[in-house]
């Protein structure tokens, strides 16, 4: 695909929490086409700490708005002065970047996006796409207590949703791969992001089934086209530059231990 350096206006930034920001990007010419899965990778201004470029995934794209939306956690210098923009500011992106998830050819597949973290960014586009192809995804959503789930309202557009919380405070308490849903339903396909332990445990769950399984990667990233070298992963076809091969790899291909 095509690869655009836009500079981008800010139309909104909502602060979700004290951790997590929505960026609405717009632009005055049509925004490019964008894969579910594909990430961004965003100039930083205003810090005199950072260097690189941020890898943002790409947390929902509304064509008929002419917008793009970001999910930001804020957690280091760079994601901070992003959390910091306002509406009129300018954000240089590079995008699309990377490959994409797959979308069944089957419309009656029965689909698990799961998510934890802002490792839930990338599913909400994910499951608008495969709304527009006819299939109705199930949403499982993890996260440690109720204040740190995200647009919940958001993805309950776009299929069910079911969660779990640590604490018991929203939804069923543990781990998603404790979630009853895994025993009500038999999954054809199960696409992940979030936590690597949280995926790992995902795709032990998806092997031992026998149900089809990829996950989104979040390794450190610095040029998002696979110069550097810093987000390389050992899978059974060799080490692989995340953000250039992925960041969406068939499970089985990946040197985890399921």
């Amino acid at each position: 695909m095509k690869k655009y350096v836009l500079d981008l206006t800010v139309s909104a930034v909502e602060h979700i929490n004290d951790k997590y920001v929505l960026l609405k990007l717009t632009h005055n010419e049509p925004l490019p086409q964008m894969l579910p899965g594909q990430f961004v990778e965003v100039r930083v201004d205003g810090s005199s700490t950072t260097f690189l470029r941020r890898p943002i995934s790409i947390n929902f794209v509304d064509y008929q708005a002419n917008e793009l939306w970001l999910l930001v956690a804020a957690i280091g210098d760079g994601t901070r002065a992003l959390a910091r923009l306002k509406a009129g500011d300018t954000l240089n992106c590079m995008l699309p970047l990377g490959n994409s998830f797959t979308i069944p050819e089957n419309k009656n597949a029965k689909v698990l996006l799961v998510g934890g973290g802002v490792g839930v960014a990338p599913l909400l586009n994910f499951g608008k796409v495969l709304n527009d192809n006819g299939i109705r995804p199930i949403f499982l959503l993890g996260a440690r207590s109720a204040k740190d789930l995200l647009l919940i309202d958001e993805f309950k557009k776009y299929g069910e949703v079911c969660v779990t919380t640590e604490d018991g405070t929203e939804g069923e308490k543990g781990f998603v791969t404790n979630h009853s849903v895994l025993q009500r339903i038999r999954f054809d396909q199960i696409s992940t992001c979030g936590p690597k332990p949280m995926m790992v445990a995902v795709a032990r769950y998806a092997h031992s089934e026998g149900i089809f399984c990829e996950a989104s990667l979040e390794n450190k990233m610095a040029c998002g086209v696979g110069a550097c070298l810093c987000c390389v992963e050992g899978t059974k076809k060799g080490n692989l530059c995340v953000c250039k091969e992925g960041p969406v790899f068939n499970v089985n291909d990946l040197s985890w231990q399921i």
